[in-house]
Formats: C-alpha cells, sequence, structure tokens
C-alpha cells in the first residue's frame, strides 16, 4: 500500500494542468507537529511507501526532517517532484534523509514544449540537470510523463531518453479534468487513443531495461494480459484500495484526482478513515456500474474511479475511456 501527501501547495512553476492548482502556500497547511503524527498513523495503518509531493516538496523547510521521521517509523520514504530544485548538495541530503527514490516530472523530449506545459523558462533544463545531480548521488530516480494531445507521440522517444538518464522506470500519466487541468480537458486523449498508446506502452516495455508504468490508465493490466507481459503490478487503480492521497491541509480524498474529501487529519486520524470511511469501503466491494461491473478484467483493472466521477459523477460507474467491451474489437486485436 502507498499514501501520498502533498506537502505544500507551494510551487515554482506554473504547470497548465496541476491537479492542486499549487504556486502559493496555504495558511492552513499540517504544521511539523501535525505532519509528524500524520506519519504516525500512516504506519498504524499498514502503509508500507510515502509519497512526499506538493506543490513542490523542496519548498518546505522541515521536509528532510519529516523524512527522517518517517523512515524511522518503518516508512519507504519517496518524492515527487519538478526536480528543478535539486542539485548535488540536495540529492545527498534527500538521499542522507532516507528518501529512497524520487519521482521526476519531464512532459518533453523538447525544452520549449516542456516549459510552456510547466509555465517557466528554463524548467527542462534545471529538471534534467536535476536527474543528473540524483544519478551522481546514487539517488535512484524515474521519470513522470503527463501524456496529452500535443505530445502524444513523443512517449517511446521520452521512455528511450529516461534510459540515457539512467532512470530506473518510466511513469506515464493520462490526464484527469481537475484541478488546472478541468481547463483542458478538450486535450485530453480518447478511447481509441488511450487504447493505441497503452499497447505502444507495453509493446516497448518488451524493449528496454526499465518498468514502463501507465498511471490513471487501470486497462494496460488488460492490455499487459493480453499481450502475455508479466508485470509486478496486481491492480490498474487502487483508489480507497491500496492508495489514498492527504491534502497540505489534511484533507483525505481516494486519488490525487478523485476530488472528494472524505474526511480531515486535524478531526479524525487517518488510521480510522482509511478503515472505516463509507467511501473507501465501497470502492473496496468493486461494485463497478456499466461495462465495468461486467468486465472479465474487472479485479486486475477496476477502471479509473476518478474518470468515472468526472464524467459520470459517480465514482462507481463505468470508466469512459475504455476501448474493451463486448463485441467492440481493441487496438491490439
Amino acid at each position: 500500500m502507498l499514501v501520498s501527501w502533498n506537502t505544500t501547495n507551494a510551487c515554482n512553476l506554473t504547470c497548465r494542468h496541476c491537479y492542486r492548482d499549487a504556486g502559493a502556500r496555504m495558511e492552513e497547511e499540517l504544521n511539523t507537529s501535525e505532519a509528524a503524527n500524520l506519519i504516525d498513523e500512516i504506519a498504524r495503518a499498514g502503509f508500507k511507501i510515502m509519497i512526499f509531493s506538493g506543490g513542490e516538496p523542496l519548498l518546505r523547510p522541515d521536509i528532510y526532517e519529516l523524512v527522517r521521521y518517517a523512515a524511522r517509523k518503518g516508512l519507504r520514504p519517496v518524492f515527487g517532484t519538478n526536480g528543478t530544485l535539486i542539485t548535488g548538495s540536495v540529492a545527498e541530503k534527500l538521499k542522507q534523509a532516507g528518501v529512497l527514490a524520487v519521482g521526476i516530472s519531464l512532459d518533453s523530449t523538447e525544452a520549449d514544449q516542456h516549459d510552456r506545459f510547466r509555465g517557466v523558462p528554463g524548467a527542462w533544463q534545471a529538471t534534467v540537470e536535476g536527474m543528473e545531480a540524483c544519478r551522481k548521488a546514487g539517488l535512484p530516480f524515474q521519470i513522470h510523463t503527463t501524456v496529452v494531445e500535443w505530445n502524444y507521440e513523443q512517449v517511446e522517444a521520452l521512455t528511450d531518453l529516461a534510459v540515457r538518464m539512467g532512470a530506473v522506470a518510466h511513469h506515464v500519466f493520462f490526464l484527469v479534468p481537475t484541478g488546472r487541468a478541468v481547463n483542458m480537458e478538450e486535450e485530453s486523449l480518447r478511447a481509441e487513443q488511450y487504447e493505441r498508446l497503452l499497447h505502444r506502452l507495453m509493446k516497448k516495455q518488451r524493449e528496454v531495461p526499465i518498468e514502463i508504468k501507465p498511471t490513471c490508465a487501470p486497462q494496460f493490466m488488460r492490455i499487459a494480459a493480453q499481450m502475455g507481459l508479466k508485470l509486478r503490478f496486481q491492480k490498474g487503480c487502487l483508489a480507497g484500495t491500496g492508495y489514498c492521497i492527504i491534502s497540505p491541509k489534511g484533507d483525505v480524498q481516494p486519488c490525487a484526482y478523485l476530488n472528494m474529501p472524505v474526511g480531515n487529519v486535524r478531526e479524525t486520524p487517518f488510521s480510522l478513515i482509511w478503515r472505516d470511511n463509507p467511501v473507501f469501503k465501497r470502492l473496496r466491494t468493486g461494485e463497478y456500474g456499466g461495462g465495468c461491473g461486467s468486465c472479465n478484467y474487472r479485479n486486475v483493472c477496476g477502471g479509473c474511479r476518478a474518470r468515472a466521477y468526472y464524467y459520470h459523477g459517480d465514482y462507481m460507474a463505468e470508466e469512459p475511456w475504455c476501448l474493451y467491451r463486448k463485441g467492440k474489437k481493441t487496438a491490439g486485436e
């Protein structure tokens, strides 16, 4: 099980698709003591991996202290960052604090395209230098790419770049319209493109020595099975079942893109929210609507619950971007 904590809303970039609409720090963000209590509760709930994300987590002054505390509690701390603030000394400090791996966002092989998407000139170069700093420090890192219409054809080239840079994985995020991304819903991929890209990624997985993982695209589990690929993952969508996210001010929701707070850790201990909340309990039933409910891959895929909520208003409804239906051919058939 893994949990993501948005440590701060502060960020040095202005990414067009940011689900948190990050930028300025929130006044009501959890303080150091509250964050330590949250870490205690995360460990108590049985989580193993804790993702420190943002905003930009390196803008939180007590971040190294909190990472060390999480490691002492038996959690495996990892980072989700834009990478622009990672210098050689920062990479060493992260490693010494106990960070086991870093996810760094990179959306294009072309610097100007990445910079426009991330909203700051020079972001691409700073990000690549951050990766190099991690490599030199012996801190494992992976590349995170958000795929939309304009970079749809670049994804495999980004995987190749990840290999050349020394990354251990390339995780490809499929846009869910939430936060600032609501304003770019028309740039989202649709079912046929979505299916074709997942087939391309699973084909690429056979060709490269690093892990490729689609995120918010749980159908990759079906496609991997259809292609005879053996992956380490057990299920596509983990929202509320093996994953959840906590906002800077302590709101808990099933995933980053399912914008439905189910409790706040200042009011209810996180371990109790995770165990008892009715939304989490419903997600764990696997009783999906529409095609997801009758699909023979529902137990390994689960459909994207956030996308179902955005398009249907029901997080248990049918995944709207899935091409796999009885009598319909998919890209690999």
